[in-house]
C-alpha cells in the first residue's frame, strides 16, 4: 500500500559550530536539534517510513539516538544534499512510499503544521516535486528561487551561482530546504543530477530545473517570512532560536495556567510538564521528564532535570535536582542537591546542604543541614542531625544503610555501611557506627575526653 515516507538529511558536520560534534546533536533547552525534527514529523509519517542520512560523528547519533538506528543510512562522503538522496533511494526499496517529505536535520523549529501545509499543497495538485519557500529582506547565502513570467518556479540557484542576468532579478524568496518529491516521478531525475558547479557538490535543488526542463509541475508553496523553517548553521543561530523555543514554550505555560514570576529567565525544555496550578520564578531550568504537579512552587535558581515535584512541594532557592523524585508536601532547600534515584516521600524535609544519592526518606523525615545519605533508607518520623555522612563506599564496594522509623541520629555521625539503625534508637552526637543498633537502643561511640596541660608559648 502506497504511504508518504520521511527522509531526514543529518550528515554533515556543521563547520560553522566550530565542534565535532555533529551539527544536528547541539542541543536546544537539553534537546538536540534532530530530535525536534523527529517530533515534528509526529503524526505525519510513519516512524518506520522515517529515514535519517548520517556521516560525520555516525557513532555519535546512533548513541544518541539508538532507538532510530534502524532508519539510518549512511553517507560515508558528504558530497552535497543531492549525493545524500541518492545514497538514500535505494532504503526506500519495495517499501511503498510513493511521497517522500524531505527535512533538514539542522531545522529544530519546523512545526508539524508547516509539514503537514506542504504535505496538503502536494497532495492537491500532484506535482513532481514541491518545496516550502520563505520571503527575506536579505536572502544571503541561501538559495533563490527562480520563476518565469507566469510565476512558475523554474530552479532553485545556490547564492554563490546567481546570476541576474540568466535567472532574473533577485526577489527574496529562497528555498527553505524542505521538499516533498512524487518518488516515480522523480526517480529518473536523480541519476541525472551533477557536480558542476562552483562548490562541486551533487545538490538536490537542481532538481527543480531537471523537473521543469522535462515539463514536469514544480511547486514553490510560499510561506511567508517565517525564520522558523531555516536552518541552524552556527553557534549565533543556535542560540537565536533557542530563545524563540524558550520564549514560546513560556508563553505556553503562561496560557495554561501556570504561574511563572521573571518570565524572562524561566527555561522550560520540550519535555517537561507543569500542571495548571503550579508556580516558578526565574531564573530557573527544567529539563528532561520533569514534572511538576499543581500546587508545587519551585523557587529561583533552581537546575531540576527528569524529575517529580509532587503536588504542595515546595522547592526553595538554589537547589539541584536530578533523576529525583519530591514527594506530596515535601520542603527541598535551600541549597539542596538530590542526586538520581533519591527520593522524599509525604511531608519529608531536606535542608541546606543536604545531598541525597540512590536514597529514601520515609514520611515526615528529616535532614536540616549539612548532610550526606547514599544509598540509604531512612524511615517516617526519623532525624538525621546535621553533619551526618552514610559511608556507603568502601573503596570498591557500595554498601546500604538502613535507618528505622522516628530514628534520631545525633549531629556529625558517620554510619559505616552496611549497617542498620532501629526504629526509635538514638545515636549520640559524634559517634561513628560500624555496627547494627537495634529498636529503642541509645549508641554512643566516642573516645575519653581528656584534659592535658597547655603548652606554654615562648
Amino acid at each position: 500500500m502506497a504511504h508518504t515516507g520521511a527522509l531526514i538529511l543529518a550528515a554533515g558536520k556543521g563547520t560553522r559550530m566550530r565542534s565535532e560534534r555533529p551539527k544536528v546533536l547541539h542541543s536546544l533547552l537539553g534537546e538536540p536539534m534532530l530530535w525536534y525534527v523527529y517530533q515534528a514529523l509526529e503524526g505525519l509519517v510513519p516512524e518506520a517510513a522515517v529515514w535519517t542520512v548520517v556521516g560525520h560523528g555516525e557513532d555519535r547519533m546512533r548513541a544518541a539516538f539508538p532507538g532510530r538506528t534502524p532508519g539510518f543510512v549512511l553517507q560515508e562522503r558528504q558530497l552535497g544534499t543531492g549525493h545524500a538522496l541518492q545514497t538514500a533511494w535505494p532504503a526506500l526499496g519495495d517499501t511503498g512510499v510513493d511521497t517522500l517529505l524531505v527535512v533538514n536535520g539542522d531545522t529544530p523549529l519546523v512545526s508539524r503544521s508547516a509539514l503537514e501545509a506542504l504535505l496538503d499543497a502536494f497532495r492537491a495538485q500532484g506535482p513532481a516535486l514541491a518545496f516550502l519557500t520563505v520571503d527575506l529582506p536579505d536572502p544571503g547565502a541561501f538559495g533563490r528561487v527562480a520563476r518565469d513570467e507566469r510565476g512558475a518556479v523554474t530552479a532553485i540557484v545556490e547564492a554563490r551561482d546567481y546570476d541576474p542576468e540568466s535567472h532574473g532579478p533577485e526577489s527574496g524568496e529562497i528555498n527553505s530546504g524542505i521538499y516533498v518529491l512524487d518518488v516515480a516521478a522523480v526517480a529518473p531525475l536523480l541519476e541525472r543530477l551533477d557536480n558542476g558547479n562552483a562548490s562541486g557538490e551533487f545538490y538536490i535543488t537542481d532538481l527543480v530545473a531537471l523537473a521543469a526542463a522535462d515539463g514536469l509541475a514544480v511547486l514553490g508553496v510560499r510561506a511567508g517570512n517565517d525564520p522558523q523553517l531555516l536552518g541552524v548553521n552556527s553557534p549565533a543561530e543556535l542560540a537565536r532560536a533557542e530563545e524563540l523555543l524558550r520564549a514560546r514554550i513560556v508563553d505556553g505555560l503562561l496560557e495554561s495556567g501556570v504561574t511563572v514570576h521573571q518570565p524572562g529567565g524561566a527555561v522550560v525544555g520540550p519535555r517537561v510538564v507543569l500542571e495548571p496550578g503550579c508556580e516558578i520564578s526565574g531564573p530557573c531550568e527544567l529539563y528532561g521528564a520533569t514534572r511538576v504537579a499543581a500546587g508545587a512552587s519551585v523557587g529561583s535558581h533552581c537546575w531540576i532535570k527528569d524529575a517529580e515535584i509532587g503536588p504542595g512541594a515546595l522547592v526553595r532557592p538554589f537547589c539541584h535536582i536530578e533523576g529525583a523524585s519530591v514527594g506530596p508536601d515535601c520542603q527541598i532547600g535551600p541549597f539542596a542537591r538530590l542526586r538520581p534515584q533519591a527520593v522524599t516521600e509525604q511531608g519529608a524535609r531536606v535542608g541546606n546542604f543536604v545531598e541525597m544519592k540512590k536514597a529514601r526518606l520515609g514520611p515526615g523525615a528529616k535532614a536540616g543541614h549539612l548532610t550526606y545519605l547514599g544509598d540509604a533508607e531512612v524511615g517516617a518520623g526519623a532525624n538525621i542531625g546535621a553533619g551526618t555522612i552514610t559511608c556507603n563506599y568502601d573503596g570498591k564496594n557500595k554498601h546500604r544503610t538502613v535507618i528505622g522509623r522516628d530514628a534520631f541520629i545525633g549531629s556529625n555521625t558517620a554510619l559505616v555501611a552496611p549497617v542498620r539503625i532501629g526504629d526509635r534508637a538514638l545515636v549520640g552526637a559524634g559517634s561513628v557506627i560500624t555496627k547494627d543498633v537495634g529498636d529503642d537502643r541509645l549508641a554512643l561511640e566516642r573516645s575519653q575526653q581528656r584534659e592535658l596541660p597547655r603548652r606554654k608559648r615562648d
